[in-house]
């Protein structure tokens, strides 16, 4: 049983992994590739809303696209950067020219080599135009970005593979961190039976992977997606034989996921946040519950370029407005703790605790005074969004009651299933706040706010929709330069520095609302299976280190 703790995560101590690879190591190879005493491990989960590697952004998503699929690098549980198919990673003395040296050698699941090509084309084609990927603006450094945006380009230009097991990546800005980057699945490689330029839906509905898993038959929508063990994996081959994935009803999915369970369907469990306290008094005991702080952050998204949150003084007021120790303290019984950052304490170099000045206590004289400058009156209405079946119901409607009975706003309430909620985000009439959650990609705190606030990670078109995770359309020129500029220095002191002054900037402007910090809680089959001690740097379970027990 492992009781809730904090993540160890060290950025600094990236650079000791990086080392090592530098020299050649840590290759990954071993004579023992593992051995598959088969086991089929059932879970359920929502609808995804897509599976595809260069274009999964959520979680159901990111789980599947890590199963089927390995990149250059992956992170530990606790967050320090680990080689996969990487023997080497280098860079020149400025940070704008990266160089891998990728296994030899490894195959697809239908036989065809991975090789430097098949990363080249797969990092082309989670960049362009066509695949309309959210993700895509983990790519905006490298040179050729624009091009394969607008359509103009099929290839990166500062992308070259000079033999089959290297590939040079060139910068259009110094990057002292990309190599981190890599451990995103929008970083894996794909087969040549993936279309680059075009839409490919097909793949989407069943992609061809090198990863631990491989599909089993096809996505059936809202019903399953399985997956099967992939013995031709170049790395550790799972011991699985096969992972079940149930879709289920997306407005009581976490229910469902509980009551399987507790049925037996189910190996491994969401828990709906009432149950808490139920579930660690019965599973606790029989070491089946477990418990984590996390990466993750939780936040109200405004909408900055339209409705009644287009202003910082309207964010400001619905933030003083929130009391978030009565929500931790009733709603999650204690189970999740009040967010005063946009960066986590999970990153203890970054974290600057109570950095968002309205989010320390709840003050109602200060949320009317900005309403009134923010043009918040008595009546107006705000939409509040939000997905369902996740658990997200009580806490979304206890904010709701505060702001209408401080600021005497009239709340509507508004769920959605996910792919729905993310869809609506993107639109150019969204409008008011939604639910919103970050999890880092990668171990740095340049993940939070270049993705959620840097002007990069919007792409708005000439309607005014925007793909990419900058769903606030923050746009801050003196903020992106620190970004940037923060990108391209080696000195980790003052790269640090630099992202907590981006970081004040942003909360200054309320570019985003924190609510609560992330601890997450499961219930796992630990009577049937090994490896289940913990969860990955995404959250999900770690499919290809567990084991049926015999």
């Amino acid at each position: 049983m492992r009781g809730a703790k904090s993540a160890k995560w060290v950025v600094g101590a990236v650079v000791v992994a990086l080392a090592a690879t530098a020299c050649g190591g840590g290759d990954g190879d071993s004579k023992d590739k593992g051995s598959a005493n088969g086991g089929v491990f059932r879970l359920g989960s929502t609808e995804p809303d897509t599976i595809d590697p260069g274009r999964a952004h959520e979680s159901t998503g990111v789980l599947l696209a890590n199963a089927l699929f390995t990149g250059l690098y992956g992170n530990t549980p606790d967050g320090l950067a680990e080689p996969a198919l990487a023997e080497s990673a280098t860079s020149d003395e400025g940070c704008t020219s990266w160089t891998f040296k990728i296994k030899p050698d490894t195959k697809f699941s239908n036989g065809e080599v991975v090789d430097a090509e098949s990363f080249a084309r797969g990092w082309a084609r989670a960049a362009h135009k066509a695949a309309a990927s959210d993700v895509a603006y983990h790519f905006a450094g490298i040179k050729g970005y624009e091009q394969l945006q607008d359509g103009s380009a099929k290839t990166f230009s500062g992308v070259t593979t000079p033999d089959p097991t290297t590939i040079k990546v060139d910068l259009s800005k110094a990057d002292c961190e990309f190599v981190l980057k890599t451990a995103h699945n929008a970083y894996s490689p794909v087969p040549k039976v993936a279309k680059v330029g075009e839409e490919d839906k097909a793949f989407g509905e069943a992609p061809v992977g090198n990863g631990p898993f491989k599909m089993d038959g096809t996505w059936e929508h809202n019903k399953a997606i399985n997956l099967v063990r992939n013995d031709s994996y170049g790395l550790q081959k799972a011991s699985l034989e096969k992972v079940q994935v149930t879709l289920l009803n997306d407005k009581t999915a976490q229910q469902l996921e509980y009551d399987g369970f507790q049925a037996g369907t189910f190996d491994y469990a969401h828990i709906p946040t009432p149950m808490l306290k139920t579930a660690e008094a019965k599973y606790k005991p029989q070491n089946k519950w477990f418990a984590k702080d996390t990466n993750g952050m939780n936040f109200v998204l405004p909408i900055g370029d339209n409705g009644p949150t287009n202003n910082k003084d309207a964010r400001l007021a619905i933030s003083y407005a929130i009391d978030r120790q009565a929500i931790a303290k009733g709603v999650f019984q204690g189970y999740q703790t009040p967010s005063t950052t946009i960066v986590p304490p999970a990153f203890p170099k970054a974290y600057q605790k109570d950095l968002c000045v309205s989010c320390v206590k709840q003050d109602v004289a200060k949320a009317k005074e900005y309403a009134e400058k923010g043009g918040l009156k008595p009546g107006t209405e705000i939409k509040f969004s939000f997905n369902t079946g996740a658990g997200h119901e009580e806490w979304v409607q206890a904010i709701a009651k505060q702001l209408e009975d401080v600021l005497g706003v009239k709340v509507k309430l508004d769920g959605k299933d996910f792919p729905g909620m993310l869809k609506e985000q993107q639109g150019s009439s969204a409008t008011g706040i939604y639910r919103f959650a970050w999890g880092a990609d990668y171990p740095t705190p340049e993940n939070f706010l270049f993705p959620l606030l840097h002007s990069a990670s919007m792409n708005k078109d000439a309607e005014g929709n925007v793909t990419g995770d900058n769903r606030v359309r923050y746009n801050n020129p003196e903020f992106d330069k620190l970004i940037d500029t923060a990108r391209g220095t080696k000195d980790e002191a003052a790269r640090l520095a630099m992202y907590k002054q981006a970081e004040k900037m942003a909360m200054d402007d309320m570019a985003l609302i924190p609510t609560f910090n992330r601890s997450q809680f499961r219930l796992m089959a630990t009577d049937k299976f090994n490896g289940l001690d913990d969860i990955n740097f995404n959250e999900d379970p770690i499919l290809e280190k567990i084991s049926i027990k015999k």
